[in-house]
């Protein structure tokens, strides 16, 4: 039955405690997810509940298992009749519109690679993208087609070409573009099977540091199997009904809108929105009985703003969070709120979750957790040396090139893979400490870290001290520079509705993080803000906070 398919493909085992601690992927070479689960699925339970959508114009579409086979075949027809072929890279800007399913299983389906990006590029960001990833076909949605129409023409004085502009869109159709409903209802809804060898690429993502261009992070068909290591630390649930906030734009999508809880035969909920509204998302939780959630910290936050009680979430069983440090005053006062603990994970665009709190673990608050089974990560010095207890270093994973979950390197920058990635060791560039129990505890990027009179002070502990104090509703810490120390601490702050910034509270501020912390990382800096700058999936930017600081 589908409760138990996706064991034909992963080994597991578990302790005593009933905590997962094997894990291990046996797939054919021409393992394809959009034909071995999502067809296969459809076969064995037809009228199972696999994607749920809705937007905040109360708009609502649902579909089985069955119809996500029909669309992602139909889909894979309407490339194939519009010329696309195996290997094209094939970019999607979709928001959390549901055509995004249909698109990126047809893709799957013919071996083309899709590219998901987020709305918000510029023009700038598209044509560097297309000559970059050679991208041959774009599909946006309605509000983004004028960007991408400009970046089209700009790119063909490069040189480049886009086969198919293809538009989802209620409006007049642009000259030149294709509306993607139209073509698909055109097709065939039957699919003799493309084969595909699965360490082909299937995905590529861009991604950005600090400094420097956006990098191209690939991952082949097998990184879908990957991640039911991500739907084990989600408690994904057969029959369940699972939210992940992200965007289509971002990895984290994938993570929690996809391969994870489809493979378990759980159901993905889809809220349609532009604008982060706490209230509004709390009651389409309470409205569509979400038995699971995923979010940034930063969400959670603004939840606890809300009266939760006033929210029927007796549906919502299980709670987790990514992509960014949580602060134990989060955790707590989520669980006064709602009975749940939030059980942090960790991994990267360029990984699956490689830590986690694992279903059957008791969270400690702030803790991102142990490392997963299927992967051999630790904690090392600048000399490669595993750190003792308590010690900070850099999260290693000890793994060969091209094993499974990990990403095929960045594509067409060698040099860039070869000094992450060498001597059998990926080099994630995230800090962490790690306690007596094995616990793991993060401090930040290599870039986040303040160096300060020759200490080195990670933000992430002295955010936690600030957000326990009730005037401040979220923080960033950074490090500002400074003629004497080389850098400061500098503690960007937006308060609570209805305080106000003042030298007294200023004060008051650094004194409570003398009081709860070493004395010398306090925030020498404090500034007022109305709000911090942050990624579209809810991640503070401190990048742009230093970058503003040092012009």
């Amino acid at each position: 039955m589908l409760k138990d398919y996706y064991k034909n493909y992963i080994e597991t085992g578990y302790d005593k405690k009933g905590i997962l601690n094997h894990f291990k992927i046996n797939a054919p070479d021409n393992f394809n997810f959009a034909y071995d689960i999502i067809d296969k699925y459809a076969e064995l339970e037809p009228n199972a509940r696999a994607l749920v959508w809705t937007n905040p114009n109360g708009e609502e579409k649902s579909f089985t298992y069955a119809d996500l086979s029909e669309y992602s075949a139909k889909a894979a027809n309407m490339f194939l009749s519009l010329g696309v072929k195996k290997g094209d890279r094939v970019m999607l800007v979709l928001k959390r519109n549901y055509r995004f399913w249909f698109s990126l299983l047809g893709l799957e389906k013919i071996g083309a690679v899709a590219i998901p990006a987020t709305h918000l590029l510029t023009a700038k960001d598209y044509i560097y993208r297309f000559e970059q990833a050679e991208v041959k076909h774009v599909i946006v949605t309605g509000d983004n087609a004028e960007v991408a129409e400009n970046a089209d023409k700009a790119d063909k004085e490069l040189g480049g070409v886009l086969s198919n502009k293809i538009i989802i869109s209620g409006g007049n159709l642009p000259t030149g573009w294709k509306n993607f409903d139209v073509e698909l209802e055109k097709q065939s809804d039957s699919l003799t099977r493309i084969e595909i060898n699965s360490r082909d690429m299937m995905l590529l993502y861009f991604t950005s540091g600090t400094t420097g261009y956006p990098k191209m992070v690939t991952h082949n068909h097998r990184y879908s199997l990957a991640h039911a290591q991500t739907a084990f630390w989600l408690n994904m649930q057969y029959g369940g009904l699972h939210l992940t906030v992200a965007d289509t734009g971002w990895a984290k999508a994938v993570w929690g809108k996809m391969y994870g809880q489809l493979l378990f035969g759980a159901a993905v909920f889809v809220y349609d929105y532009d604008r982060f509204n706490p209230a509004e998302m709390l009651g389409v939780i309470s409205k569509y009985k979400v038995t699971s959630f995923c979010a940034p910290p930063t969400m959670y936050r603004f939840f606890i703003q809300e009266d939760v009680k006033n929210y029927d979430l007796s549906a919502l069983k299980y709670s987790c969070t990514a992509g960014e440090a949580l602060n134990p005053e989060v955790f707590e006062r989520w669980r006064d709120a709602t009975g749940l603990q939030m059980m942090e994970g960790f991994g990267q665009t360029e990984t699956v979750s490689i830590i986690a709190n694992l279903p059957g673990m008791e969270p400690n608050p702030g803790s991102m957790g142990k490392p997963v089974p299927f992967y051999n990560a630790d904690i090392v010095d600048e000399n490669g040396e595993s750190v003792q207890a308590g010690e900070v270093g850099e999260i290693v994973i000890k793994a060969e090139f091209g094993d499974d979950g990990l990403f095929g390197g960045y594509h067409k920058n060698k040099e860039l893979t070869d000094s992450v990635w060498h001597d059998g060791v990926y080099h994630t560039g995230d800090t962490a400490w790690k306690d007596e129990d094995g616990y793991y505890w993060y401090v930040g990027r290599n870039d986040d870290i303040i160096k300060s009179s020759g200490y080195r002070i990670g933000p992430f502990e002295i955010e936690s001290v600030l957000i326990t104090h009730p005037l401040v509703l979220e923080c960033a810490v950074t490090g500002a520079p400074d003629p004497v120390r080389g850098q400061v601490v500098k503690a960007t702050i937006v308060l609570v509705k209805g305080a106000e910034g003042s030298p007294e509270l200023v004060k008051e501020l650094q004194k409570h993080v003398i009081e709860n912390t070493a004395p010398y990382k306090y925030p020498r800096i404090i500034e007022f803000a109305e709000e911090l700058p942050k990624t579209i999936s809810g991640k503070i930017r401190r990048a742009q906070i230093r970058q503003e600081d040092n012009q």
